[in-house]
This record gives structure tokens, C-alpha cells and sequence, in this order.
């Protein structure tokens, strides 16, 4: 019976914290999308949704949560001690006929949608 209890309370817990998302202030509407190079994806959505898995060294880290905000061209992810920052030391632009932004020192390239990492 306890198990049952805490399989429901971390159930509330989660749909209770889904709605915890804001969303993409119109400033910053040139994140909205999906990411990519080679080892990293980001997707981040106008409601405020962001998914991230990146490799490196062997390991892959990933991160889905709702979006807590912007910190000048940053974004933070995530929800109270379980947030992360991600640092953007430059922010989307036009290259040729490709958007950009570079992302803790990634350059990702947005995708029409068509393209997908195998991983």
C-alpha cells in the first residue's frame, strides 16, 4: 500500500509540476525550434517545454523540463534544484540561408524538423 501511495504522489507531483513551463517571451521567439550538431539536440517550444541530450566523453547527459526562464541570452531549465543553466555565448543568427546558436560552446545548426540524430 505504501508503494502504491508514493507511486501516486510522485504522479501528482509531476502533473502538477508539467504545468510549471513559461513561455517563449516574443524577444527571444528565434530559440523556439530544434537544434543540432553532430553529439548535442535541443528542442525548445513556444510553451516553454525544452528536451536536450547531449554526448561527450563516451556519456551522454539529457535533460527534459519545462523552461524557467532567460538570464540575458542563458536559459535555465528545469525545476528548483533539479534546473540547469544553459549558457549561450551567442544567440540564433543567420549564416547563408542556416539559423545558429551556439549553446555551451556547441554551434547548432535549427533544423526543418526532417532531420533526426540516430541517438
Amino acid at each position: 500500500m505504501m508503494k502504491i501511495r508514493k507511486l501516486l504522489l510522485t504522479f501528482v507531483l509531476l502533473v502538477s509540476l508539467s504545468g510549471c513551463a513559461k513561455p517563449v517571451p516574443p524577444e527571444k521567439s528565434g530559440y523556439v525550434g530544434e537544434w543540432q550538431e553532430k553529439t548535442m539536440s535541443l528542442l525548445i517550444t513556444q510553451d516553454g517545454s525544452v528536451r536536450y541530450k547531449r554526448l561527450k566523453g563516451g556519456s551522454s547527459t539529457s535533460v527534459e523540463g519545462p523552461l524557467n526562464g532567460f538570464d540575458g541570452n542563458n536559459f535555465s531549465v528545469g525545476v528548483g534544484p533539479l534546473s540547469t543553466t544553459f549558457v549561450v555565448t551567442r544567440p540564433p543568427y543567420k549564416d547563408g540561408d542556416q539559423w545558429k546558436m551556439v549553446v555551451d560552446g556547441v554551434e547548432l545548426v535549427k533544423t526543418t524538423g526532417t532531420e533526426k540524430l540516430s541517438w
